[in-house]
């Protein structure tokens, strides 16, 4: 029996992917559970279409980083952090701290799993900062300065 499943199951698949299953597990367990309903040509429909709809957003959303990410290649970006006399950080600068210095400064919102760091930022001065997304790859410069 063809069925929609409404939640994850294990063993069988995922949330909204229609299976195959035996008569017997889809009519005793998985309809009283609510973990599927049986598979209509129209549901099945619905269900490709919403599939098509939420791949189209989320290949518009992918354009629109490799785009912000392009915008910021070459560009440098400055943080004001506490610091020691010899230049050296209290605490390393995060990616969160270099999103907020981007929206700030650029007007940019850019996630935080877009920025990647070749190594940690614990000191003053200027580091290099890799901002990437599905298919753009570019190095930003950050200049720490002391508060």
């Amino acid at each position: 029996m063809k069925v929609i499943l409404l939640k994850d199951v294990r063993g069988v698949g995922q949330h909204n992917e229609v299976k195959n299953v035996a008569d017997g597990y889809a009519v005793n367990f998985l309809f009283p559970q609510k973990l599927a309903e049986p598979a209509t040509e129209e549901k099945i429909k619905q269900i490709e279409t919403h599939r098509k709809v939420q791949e189209e957003a989320q290949r518009a959303e992918a354009e629109v980083l490799d785009q912000k990410v392009q915008s910021l290649k070459g560009k440098k970006i400055s943080i004001t952090a506490r610091a020691t006399e010899k230049g050296g950080l209290f605490k390393s600068i995060s990616a969160k701290d270099v999103v907020k210095a981007v929206l700030v400064e650029h007007a940019l919102q850019v996630p935080d799993e877009a920025i990647l760091f070749p190594e940690p930022i614990k000191t003053v001065g200027e580091h290099p900062v890799l901002l990437s997304s599905k298919n753009v790859k570019v190095e930003m410069g950050v200049i720490v300065v002391a508060a």
